[in-house]
Parts: structure tokens; C-alpha cells; sequence
């Protein structure tokens, strides 16, 4: 559909007569004229909008998928020359083929986001709506000017995000769980759950890998520090990494299971696959959401169950949340020393408390004391890291479990920081210091022949972050 006389979104001109001379154009009419040559362009872009959203809305998401891009170009094409068609509206081939280049490229990337995804320093992107895109840079969070044209753009993107994992995104399922291509974590919900419409959070995916060493050099670990979880690593301690969200317990778990043995056989159990091993023998589950008609969940108990059958010699679970909390002691108990996952609490203390509390959520008519036993026989080390309000993350608390304390868990810590001041440009001073406790666990140790440098690790004078 043609327009030959510029009547066209994007080719529409204002008519005018003839210029016979300086004097034939009235001062008025030249001041109007830009006015008005505004008017319409602010108008055209107003319908060129309107015909983007319309033919995102009919776009099947599923069948998107199945396309080329030059089968997806004609498609689009189709669809912007049928919806002008209702509209009314005269495009010319031209301006056809730039809207369906915009739509292309949302289409098979990101739209605005696509920019912020290939800077290295962005951990975290949080969309609030079309109009306000957040992200985390070296710890904190600073607003962007991307931004996407409508809630249909945003929600065709999110739609388009389930649909490559075979999941809807609908008032009927208005939340979902995924992961990008490059391994970066999304969740998304929408209304009528969300008020403001679409939420679109993505913690992303480094492909750099951090080691102890490195986060030394970030000032989240001292040297010290460092090579006290190396072997708590090496020796196959049962460790628990607490902390809140977006702490670095993922990075630090991480950092742990590189000291892995290459010999060994380990599973990972998480809701969406994230940790990226090195070993390889390594063998990754992932829960799965129930469908539509809310049947076929699979829930980290059921896997942390089943990795109990496949002969692993470590079990890895990316976060223990409810009632899988028994099932890993049970496998920590069970010959599966080594074993490490995470949990959300603001303390070491509160991190043995929420297990407790969670494995009676299990309903396995344990006692109290018994559950309790359980859990000082099979966790060795509890591993507190914080975000801190400079933006770096530090371990602020290694701790064992000592004794059972009436009805309650006795901590012993192992070190501790200690925060002294903070510099002129915000950043936070202070040190780590060991407490000079003898561990529970040095017999562990000593079968390495690692028992006495941890000694005197844990008698080293304090050491600056």
C-alpha cells in the first residue's frame, strides 16, 4: 500500500505553495510551519506505535519461535500491511519495511535491554514497567534511560522469554522462572499480580569465574580467610552458605566448588540451572513448575531423593527453601560428605534456625532434640556473606555447629569481621579476625594432613579487608 503524495507514516509532508521571492512567505505562516511539522511528526509517531503494538498482539509467540529471520521479516510485513489495512492508514513499502526492522529486532533480541546485557559490569537488570529499567552496578542500583515503547512491547519480550522454554506468561500464569541463552536468571510477574504490569527481573550470568583469589582481590575475604575455606573445600565439610538476596551466595558456592576433586561424582539440584561446574563429572537437575492444568511438578525433594539413588559422592543444592531441608541432611549423613548448599537468613544463627524450622515442614515426626541432632551430626560450617551498604560483598561470619544447647543449636565462631570506619568515598574499612577456636572437625582434617595449617590459620592475627 502506497502513498504517492506523502501520506504515508513516516513520508507525510505539509503541502505548502510555491515560493515566488523572499517576501511570499507571510513571517507568520514561517512560524507556524515548524509547529505544525512537529504536530504531524509527533501524530505520525503516535500511529506508527499503534501499528507496532497491534501486530506484536497478533503475534503467536510459539510460532515466532519456529521461524527464520527472512520468514519471520515476511511475516511481520504481512501482519503491518493487514493492520494498516483496518487502520485506514496508507504505508508505503519503505516505512513497511522499517517498522518490521524495529519488530525484528525485538523480536529476536532484548529491545532496549539488549544494550545493558552486553555491559560487563551490569550484575542485575529490573524492570518496573515499560519506563523504568534498573540495574546493579558494583553493587548498587542506578536508573537507566532505556526504557520500551508500551506494556505490549514489554510484555510480547516476556511472553516471547516463557515461550522458548515451553511456558505461558498470562493472567492465568502470571509468574515464571527461566533463564536466557547465556545461562542469566529471569523471573517474571505480571498483572494481575503485579499493579504496576509487567515486573521483569534478570540477575545475570558471569562467564568469568570467580575463585578464592579473587575474592580477595574484591575485598570479600582476607588471605587468610581465603585458604581456611579452600580446605574446609578440599576436606569435604558439609557446608551451608547463608545470606540475603543478591549477597553472592551463588559466587561463593562457586568459588567453593572449585576445590572439588576431579575424581568425584557430583550432582546439582536447582530450580533454575545456574552454577557452572568445572569437574567433568557433573550432573545437573532442575525442578520443574507444574503446567497449565497444574500437574507434572517436580520439587527439589523429589531430585535431592533421586540424586540420592545415582551414587553421588557430593550433592550440591543450589538453595534449600522448604522441606528438601531434610532430605539433604539426610544425605550429609548418609556418606555424601562434602555436601554444600545455601539458604536466605540474615546470620549464621538465623541460617540454623530456618533449617530447623524447615525440616519440620518435612513432617517427618521427628522430635524436636532428634531434628536437632540431625542437623549438629551433618552441617560442619555455616559461611555468612552480606552485601554491604558500599556495595561489596564480604563474608562477615564462619561458624560451626558446637553443641546442642537446651533446645537450641550452640554456634562457635570461627571468625568474624569486625567493621573500624568508613573512607571519605563511602567504602568501608575493617578486618577478619580468627577467634583462636579449636574446630570440632580437625579430625576431618587431620585425614588430609590439613588439620594443623588450619590451626594456624585460625591463630593469625586479624587481617584488613
Amino acid at each position: 500500500m502506497t502513498s504517492e503524495r506523502g501520506f504515508g507514516l513516516r513520508g507525510l509532508s505539509i503541502d505548502t505553495p510555491p515560493s515566488h521571492g523572499p517576501s511570499a512567505d507571510p513571517p507568520v505562516a514561517q512560524r507556524q510551519r515548524p509547529a505544525l511539522r512537529e504536530h504531524l511528526e509527533t501524530h505520525i509517531e503516535h500511529l506508527t506505535s499503534q501499528v507496532r503494538d497491534d501486530v506484536l498482539q497478533h503475534l503467536d509467540s510459539a510460532i515466532v519461535l519456529a521461524m527464520n529471520e527472512q520468514e519471520l521479516r515476511s511475516h511481520l510485513t504481512m501482519l503491518i500491511s493487514h493492520t494498516a489495512s483496518e487502520r485506514h492508514l496508507l504505508i508505503n513499502s519503505e516505512e513497511q519495511d522499517g517498522i518490521a526492522s524495529e519488530l525484528l529486532n525485538d523480536i529476536v533480541a532484548m529491545g532496549p535491554l539488549e544494550g545493558l546485557l552486553r555491559e560487563p559490569d551490569i550484575s542485575d537488570i529490573l524492570v518496573n514497567g515499560p519506563h523504568e529499567i534498573y540495574v546493579e552496578r558494583h553493587g548498587k542500583l542506578e536508573m537507566t534511560d532505556a526504557h520500551f515503547r508500551s506494556d505490549t512491547h514489554l510484555l510480547h519480550v516476556v511472553q516471547r522469554i516463557g515461550a522458548s522454554i515451553g511456558r505461558r506468561v498470562d493472567e492465568q500464569s502470571p509468574m515464571l522462572d527461566a533463564r536466557l541463552a547465556d545461562g542469566s536468571r529471569v523471573n517474571v510477574i505480571i498483572k494481575p499480580l503485579s499493579l504496576i504490569g509487567v515486573c521483569l527481573s534478570i540477575r545475570r550470568f558471569s562467564r568469568t569465574r570467580i575463585d578464592f583469589k579473587k575474592l580477595v582481590e574484591f575485598g570479600s575475604a582476607s588471605e587468610t580467610l581465603a585458604r581456611v575455606l579452600e580446605i574446609a573445600a578440599r576436606c569435604r565439610l558439609n557446608i551451608i552458605i547463608s545470606g540475603g538476596t543478591g549477597s553472592g551466595k551463588t559466587t561463593l558456592l562457586g568459588a567453593f566448588s572449585q576445590h572439588i576433586s576431579h575424581a568425584e561424582r557430583i550432582i546439582t539440584i536447582e530450580d533454575v540451572a545456574e552454577l557452572q561446574l568445572q569437574q567433568p563429572h557433573v550432573i545437573p537437575l532442575e525442578t520443574r513448575p507444574p503446567n497449565i492444568e497444574g500437574e507434572g511438578q517436580v520439587v527439589q525433594r523429589d531430585l535431592v531423593r533421586n540424586a540420592l539413588r545415582m551414587r553421588p559422592d557430593r550433592i550440591i543444592v543450589g538453595e534449600v527453601r522448604g522441606a528438601e531441608a531434610f532430605d539433604m541432611l539426610q544425605a550429609m549423613n548418609t556418606g555424601h560428605s562434602g555436601s554444600m548448599s545455601t539458604i536466605h537468613a540474615n546470620s549464621a544463627s538465623d541460617a540454623v534456625t530456618r533449617i530447623e524450622n524447615m525440616v519440620m515442614m518435612a513432617d517427618v515426626g521427628l522430635p524436636g532434640r532428634a531434628i536437632l541432632r540431625q542437623i549438629l551430626s551433618a552441617v560442619d560450617l555455616v559461611v555468612q556473606i552480606e552485601r554491604m551498604r558500599d556495595g561489596v560483598r564480604r563474608i562477615t561470619e564462619v561458624s560451626e555447629i558446637d553443641a546442642i544447647d537446651g533446645d537450641a543449636l550452640r554456634l562457635r565462631d570461627l571468625f568474624q569481621y569486625r567493621f573500624i570506619d568508613e573512607t571519605p568515598d563511602g567504602k568501608l574499612n575493617g578486618v577478619f579476625e580468627p577467634t583462636g577456636a579449636k574446630p570440632r572437625f580437625l579430625k576431618r582434617l587431620s585425614y588430609y594432613g590439613l588439620d594443623k595449617e588450619m590451626l594456624q590459620l585460625l591463630a593469625a592475627p586479624a587481617a584488613a579487608l
